[in-house]
């Protein structure tokens, strides 16, 4: 087993997915699919069980990442979906009710940004309990701290806050910033999120221009 050290803990997962399910509790009906409550449900129910787990490890079940990835496609899905009725209903709504779509407009970059991160932390070689082996895998996503182990104490290695912070810089330039993607999954996943970001932003501007006349 790896020691406690370089165990990853669950928790900062376990808060961004919580915060998803938040952010979609407060989206208007007209950007929900199915019952309000649902996917939020979806999302809590299985912390319960993830939670009691503190860290991941190497010798973690197999159903741990299983379900992780089930629960951020779910998200993933769902925040792709708000974002095409967005998308309708800003271009077809007058401009009273454009301004209350732009707020939820925020509230779909955000989860964005949150639920590419999950992606990035779970994906690049092959997610925190493989990493936590200290096992030579070649990475999915390169750090600057990677290519040049000065910058970083010894044994440095990305957190669920650095692919975060990956996220939201590549949700906000559509390009990677210091992180670079490797592998064709990593690539993948930067595209993906930068054409949910970009779609979102070009259309709210767009939106809140013709507001502001």
């Amino acid at each position: 087993m790896a020691a406690e050290s370089t165990k990853e803990p669950h928790w900062p997962a376990s808060v961004a997915l919580l915060v998803c399910a938040g952010l979609y509790f407060v989206l208007p009906n007209r950007l929900v699919v199915g019952p309000r409550w649902l996917l939020p449900v979806l999302i809590v129910l299985p912390l319960i069980p993830l939670s009691a787990r503190k860290n991941r490890h190497a010798n973690e079940a197999h159903w741990v990442r299983v379900l992780t990835l089930t629960l951020i496609a779910a998200i993933t899905l769902a925040n792709v979906i708000s974002m095409g009725l967005l998308v309708h209903h800003l271009l077809r709504s007058n401009v009273t009710a454009g301004r209350s779509l732009i707020y939820s407009a925020i509230a779909v970059w955000i989860t964005n940004v949150i639920v590419y991160g999950l992606w990035f932390w779970e994906i690049d070689r092959g997610g925190p309990h493989r990493r936590s082996t200290g096992e030579m895998i070649y990475p999915d996503i390169q750090f600057p701290q990677m290519e040049n182990p000065k910058l970083a104490p010894d044994n440095w290695r990305p957190r669920f806050t650095d692919y975060l912070y990956t996220s939201f810089a590549n949700g906000t330039s559509f390009a990677p910033a210091d992180a670079m993607p490797l592998s064709l999954q990593a690539k993948s996943l930067f595209v993906a999120e930068s054409m949910v970001s970009l779609v979102t932003i070009a259309i709210v501007a767009a939106r809140a221009v013709n507001i502001l006349h």
